[in-house]
């Protein structure tokens, strides 16, 4: 993703993307909470939309913690793998205790 700066492109990193996920998410949330204000009024009249207007309004905000959380899991997912990477330059398996305590290795 990639934001514009003065005419230019942008990058953002991963901890921002989330971020900004997790922002947009709150703002979706406040928003429904909004539209679910103004509509009592009406909606109070009636018990069918009265369950309407809370069940949807519980449903959406509902469905956008279920994304919310899905990227957490994923972004989670993400570091792990991250850290179980070997480091450039230095491969996993060509470095066993053997060769750095400074024994030779037997041939094959």
């Amino acid at each position: 993703m990639f934001l514009m700066a003065k005419g230019r492109l942008l990058q953002m990193t991963r901890p921002s993307l989330h971020l900004l996920k997790g922002i947009g998410y709150i703002v979706s949330t406040i928003s429904v909470a909004l539209l679910a204000i103004v509509s009592w009024e009406s909606a109070s009249k009636s018990p069918l939309l009265t369950g309407c207007l809370l069940g949807g309004a519980a449903t959406s905000i509902a469905g956008m913690f279920c994304r919310w959380l899905s990227y957490e899991i994923e972004k989670r997912q993400e570091e792990r793998q991250d850290r179980k990477k070997p480091s450039l330059g230095s491969p996993a398996s060509s470095v066993t205790p053997a060769s750095t305590a400074g024994t030779p290795r037997p041939a094959p």
